[in-house]
Parts: structure tokens; sequence; C-alpha cells
């Protein structure tokens, strides 16, 4: 037990000084930029950012489902020449209202109809309820389990799109999660002035390609014709054009979009890129109407309305207007994400000061520095040399946490450094228990050596049972909590895996070698 070889003594002291230069980067600049410089990030509560409550609108969620059931639900009846004289959504009820021409094909419109009933995979329930009327009514009404597990997946699509449009700004480890049903919590530390962020959260960035109606006046009295949509174009407040309802080609077949400069005119523009189909279907309408506009259209809004001087067949293309530097950023950061399925609003919003955060690092640390203090003192007076040989575990155990926090670029809170301090008492604990047993050994009469075997071999049972349960538990902290949660989880997951090596590995050596060069006939405890 007490002996350690030439290989495990390099192994254990290399250990600690790969952690001991892990840890410098958190002290100092990076020399070089090829460096990997990695280092422990400061969390919103001390770092100071913003804070950021949004909520997905769960009305646009029913809307967009309603509509896409409605065209559906057209498709369905065209084959076979159902026509009907009123069709109509009804979001207050959940459903879409039918009326046949014919009241006879009720029955064949059912049958029809029932194409477009699908069943939950969870729940093994169908998503629609379909009721008709010999009257030729029809209704079909969204189940609330279906609508469920719509509204769930607009959040977790609204989370990751989010994660996506903040992560290209740059920002270091935003903090995004979901709070309630419809609600997500996004942390930006270091960002004072979240209004950019806000901006791009905020857009629903939907992205479609319309042929423009050239027959119609869009700035002129009167309701839009039939399939046609009187949009406003962005950089002509007042302005409209009449853009044609059918979608030629949908954002979603983009697979890049990066901001450049045009190489005649030299003003900020949008390169994108389609993917197969995209490239296909941008080719085909591009061949067909030469010399016509094609609007490209972000969240009901004209971009640009260019006119098609040749077929575009290589599936590239590029948005041009009255961009800036930042807006043509901003803009391609947007499409690169993907739109989001629902519009986000921002129902609260706090921004923490610097104040805040020096205050929090300087009570966090004073906390830190008097426990570990106070620790050390308790050590060296209880158990001797012994005891300091713990401290200087204690002192490598802190290194280690950070090193491996460093590693992993973890973010540092108050929770977290609450977790640190009681990982100290956690690792104090592994060397009272040895140093005790170490004590109870001696007092029953065994020579120094047995009783230093004896007391870590002893000690190490209790010490293993009670860190596994301790580690099993915080593992279930960071599985099912969020945001500081997580992060007191993190530090003590991590704490008790370095007291481990600390307590066990390191102080044995350090025990190891001081027995080996004075051969004591008692022991210091």
């Amino acid at each position: 037990m007490m002996y350690f070889s030439r290989l495990k003594t390099y192994a254990i002291l290399g250990a600690c000084l790969i952690g001991l230069l892990l840890c410098i980067p958190n002290a100092m600049k990076a020399p070089a930029s090829w460096l990997p410089w990695r280092t422990v990030h400061l969390g919103l509560d001390l770092q100071g950012g913003s804070y950021l409550l949004l909520e997905v609108d769960m009305k646009a969620v029913l809307k967009e489902r309603l509509d896409s059931l409605m065209d559906g639900v057209r498709q369905a009846l065209r084959p076979g020449a159902i026509f009907y004289q009123t069709l109509e959504a009804r979001p207050d009820q959940n459903q879409i209202f039918l009326r046949l021409r014919d009241p006879s094909k009720t029955a064949s419109a059912v049958t029809a109809l029932k194409s477009l009933i699908s069943i939950d995979n969870n729940s093994g329930t169908p998503d629609l309820t379909l009721l008709s009327n010999d009257d030729g009514t029809i209704t079909l009404t969204l189940s609330p389990v279906a609508l469920h597990a719509r509204a769930t997946g607009a959040v977790q699509q609204s989370i990751e799109i989010v994660r996506r449009r903040i992560d290209e700004t740059g920002v270091v480890d935003p903090q995004i999660a979901q709070q309630g049903e419809g609600r997500i919590v996004v942390q930006l530390p270091g960002i004072g002035d979240p209004d950019r962020i806000k901006r791009l959260i905020g857009k629903t960035a939907h992205m479609t390609f319309r042929l423009v109606d050239e027959s119609a006046n869009a700035n002129g009295n009167g309701p839009a014709p039939p399939g046609v949509d009187f949009l406003p174009e962005q950089d002509r407040p007042g302005s409209k054009i009449a853009v044609r309802k059918r979608i030629d080609v949908d954002g979603a077949d983009l697979t890049d979009a990066r901001a450049g400069t045009d190489s005649q005119t030299g003003e900020w523009v949008v390169n994108f890129t389609f993917n197969s189909a995209g490239a296909r279907r941008f080719a085909d309408i591009s061949t067909a109407n030469v010399n016509h506009r094609f609007a490209i259209v972000l969240d009901d809004k004209v971009i640009s309305a260019p006119v098609i001087r040749s077929a575009i067949t290589g599936g590239r293309g590029q948005i041009s207007g009255s961009f800036t530097a930042a807006s043509a950023n901003d803009l391609s950061t947007l499409l690169r994400a993907g739109a989001l399925p629902a519009p986000l609003t921002v129902i609260e919003e706090r921004s923490v000061g610097p104040e805040l955060g020096a205050d929090s690092i300087k009570a966090g640390a004073i906390s830190l520095a008097v426990g570990f203090v106070l620790v050390i003192a308790f050590m060296g007076v209880f158990y001797g040399l012994f005891g300091w040989f713990a401290n200087l575990a204690l002192v490598v155990n802190l290194v280690l946490m950070l090193a491996i926090m460093s590693l992993l670029e973890a973010t540092l809170s108050l929770p977290g450094m609450a977790g640190i301090l009681l990982t100290l008492g956690m690792a104090v604990d592994a060397n009272i228990l040895i140093n005790e047993r170490i004590r109870e050994e001696q007092k029953l009469g065994r020579p120094p050596l047995q009783a230093l075997e004896h007391g870590f071999n002893r000690a190490f049972r209790t010490i293993f049972d009670s860190n596994a349960t301790a580690f099993l538990a915080h593992v279930m902290l960071f599985a099912f909590g969020s945001g500081p949660v997580k992060g007191f989880a993190v530090t003590i997951t991590l704490g008790i895996a370095t007291s481990m090596f600390t307590s066990w590995m390191l102080t044995r050596l350090l025990v190891a070698r001081w027995y080996v060069a004075n051969k004591p006939k008692l022991l210091p405890v």
C-alpha cells in the first residue's frame, strides 16, 4: 500500500504539474494567438451582463398549424373534384370548418380527409378529430396532445435557433434554457447593451422567394387580388409591392449565407447558397421568368425585388439593398441559423452592472480565503505534520479543480464558488478520516508502517462510499437542474474527483516518502 514505483510517482507529480500549467491562462493573457489559451469564464452574477426572458407566441404556432391544415384540405379534395363553399380556420376552437357545395359528397370528402390524420408517436392517439354532418359540414379539430407536442417542439426548436444566432455573434458561454412551457431564459455574460442581440433573437427570419405580380397596383386603393399579397418594402417606407402568395423557393433550402461587397458597386450584399433541391427549383423559376421581377421576402417585408436578367443555375444568389456592414452580417447570421417556428417576445429584461459583479467576486473571494485559512489552521493544529501534508494536498486540489474547469472553459458563478468552498470541506473530511484511522491503529499498538497501511486501507472504503453517493447525487442535480444548479453540480462533481486523487494518491505519496526518509518509531499524528 505504501510502495510507490518511480513511474507511479512521476505520474502523480506530472498530473499536479499539468494542472498548474493549465491554471496559468487565468492569470495572464495569451503570449501568442496560436496557443490554446483556455480560461474559466465568469457567469452573469460575477461578470455582469444581460438577462432576457422570451416567450414563444403560441398563437402563431397554432395559426401556422391551421394554415398548413387548410392547405392539406385543399390538396386532399382537389383530385376528387370535391368543391366547397366555406373553408375557414377557427383558432378559438382549434379547428378547421368546411362546408361542401354538394352534401352528397360528404362521405367521399371524409375518406379523402382521413389521409391528413396521423398518429402521435408518444401517446398513440390521432392528432385530428374528424366530424361530419348530413348537411355537408365537416370539422377537423386538433387534439390537445397534438397541440402540446407541437408547442413543445416549437420551444425546443426556438432554443436551438436562438443558441445558433447568439453563437454567431461571438458571445462567450451564453446560458439558454427553457422556463415553464413556453418561455426561454437567455443569460449573456459580459453583454451590457443587448439591443443587437434582441434584434437578432426577435426576428422570425422566415425568408421566401416569390414572383412579383406586375399587373397589380400595390400602392393603389382597394384590396389585393386573389392569390396576391401587398407587402411593404423594407428600404422604402410607405411603398408596397404586389407579391404572389405562392412560395416559389423557401428559405429553408438555404445552406449558407455570408456578408460581402459587390465587386462592381462596392455596396454591402448578402451572398447565399441553396441545397440541391433549392438550386433546382431556383433554376426552374429563373429560367421560366426571365425579365420578370423576383421578390426576396423576409418576415413579410420585401428586401429586394430584382429583375431576372438570365437563368440562375448555379444555386447561388445575392441579396442587395441599403445594407451596412452590420446589417449585412446580421441578416447572414439570421439566414444561417434558420427561421424561428414562431415569433419571440421579450417579456423581461435585466442588465447586471459590473459593479455588482465586482462586489460578488470580492465577497466570494473573501469567503473562500477565510474558509481556506480556517481549514488549514485546523488541520495543522490537530494533526501536526500529517495535517500539513493534507493542507498541501488541499492546495493541489484547488489547482486541479481550476485546471479542469479551465480546460472545459466552464462558467464560474456564485453557486459554483459555493461549490468550491463545499469541496474544500469534503476534501478535508477525507484527510481527517485517514488521520483518525492512522491514530487509532497506532493506539492499538501496531508498528508505524502497519498503522499507515491499515489506516489508509480502511479509511479508503469509507471515503469511496461517501464520495460515490455524493457524486451520484450531484450527477442527478446536473441532469435535471438548470442554470445555477448545474454550475453548482459541476463544481462539486469535479471537486469529488480531484479530492479522491489528492487524498488517496498525493497524500499517501507524501506520507510514504516521508516515512522512507525518516523511519520513525512513532507517527506524529
